[in-house]
């Protein structure tokens, strides 16, 4: 069973520099592409003595069909450079909602539905981007209903760099 802990709420989310892999992926694939791009990750942040900052996460270009454009990879530190595999990247300073989700990603989606109730509420649309960073790992955690997973939305901007207003 999954639960939302706390509701969604508004945040302000800081830029952050990634390293990542992006690829569009078939959602089938999607475990097979986070240990790909995980594994990759860490082995050239090691290479260039640079560090993750936080937990791994993936971030969702657009609204995910059979397949979705995504990265996945860390957060890190900013002397991390990008290499053939691996891109130097960032997560955008934003304007945007955040829930924690408990239980498996396969049922995230009601999270989502959750945070665009709230957006909705307050008048705001969604971005299309979004990401998710794995707070727990599933190895240490094999139950899935134990892990946790934090939800950041950003809320859509206009050609002005404006909140776009919901429509």
């Amino acid at each position: 069973m999954a639960t939302i802990e706390p509701q969604p709420r508004p945040i302000t989310s800081p830029e952050q520099h990634t390293a990542v892999v992006r690829e569009r992926v078939a959602m089938t694939g999607l475990t097979d592409f986070f240990g790909r791009a995980f594994g990759a990750v860490m082995a050239a942040a090691q290479a260039q003595h640079a560090s993750p900052t936080g937990p791994p996460f993936a971030m969702y270009h657009g609204m995910p069909t059979d397949t979705v454009d995504v990265e996945a990879g860390f957060p890190i530190t900013p002397n991390f450079t990008g290499t053939s595999d691996v891109a130097a990247s960032k997560l955008p300073e934003s304007e945007a909602f955040e829930a924690i989700h408990r239980g498996p990603y396969d049922t995230l989606e009601k999270t989502y539905a959750l945070i665009i109730e709230r957006m909705s509420a307050e008048g705001k649309t969604p971005s299309d981007t979004m990401w998710e960073f794995y707070l727990s790992d599933p190895v240490r955690e094999p139950d899935p209903a134990t892990w946790q997973t934090r939800v950041v939305w950003p809320v859509a901007q206009d050609t002005m760099g404006r909140q776009a207003p919901a429509s």
